[in-house]
């Protein structure tokens, strides 16, 4: 068994536009991170994500950046203390003018806690992903009151 998700969906934005509500941290807090982010995802950068439904500050590891294409990211799986899970979030640009968004994570242990945890971030990128397109594309902050 290889604990390991995709999920993915067009915003009806231009990619630089969609690449940067990820990668800068004021407008990541506007729609994702609820308790807010700390830092701008660069490569080599150690940023903090902070959420209502798991508070306190989470480091994430910045491993690569490729402007308007590529993130990838590797963070502490949720309740594995030891084990970081890899995530790699790309762009890319359709010829309607929208941008398809894909994130992928994997590296969980083959576990009871790490499918538990595996399905929960399956579930919080599919969460994102529909909280970054209703407030790019219409101003709504989706997130803002589900967790607290």
């Amino acid at each position: 068994m290889d604990l390991k998700f995709t999920v993915g969906g067009r915003i009806s934005k231009p990619v630089a536009e969609v690449f940067e509500a990820v990668v800068n941290p004021d407008q990541l807090s506007e729609f994702f991170t609820t308790g807010g982010a700390r830092g701008r995802i660069v490569p080599g950068a150690e940023v903090t994500w902070d959420f209502h439904d798991f508070p306190g500050a989470t480091p994430v590891l910045v491993q690569e950046v490729v402007t308007n294409e590529k993130i990838v990211l590797q963070w502490e799986a949720d309740g594995d203390p030891g084990t970081w899970t890899t995530v790699t979030i790309t762009f890319k640009a359709l010829e309607d003018g929208r941008t398809y968004v894909r994130i992928s994570e994997y590296g969980w242990p083959e576990t009871d806690t790490g499918l538990k945890s595996c399905l929960g971030n399956c579930e919080g990128w599919t969460g994102m992903l529909c909280a970054m397109k209703v407030w790019l594309e219409h101003g709504i902050k989706l997130r803002d009151g589900f967790y607290k």
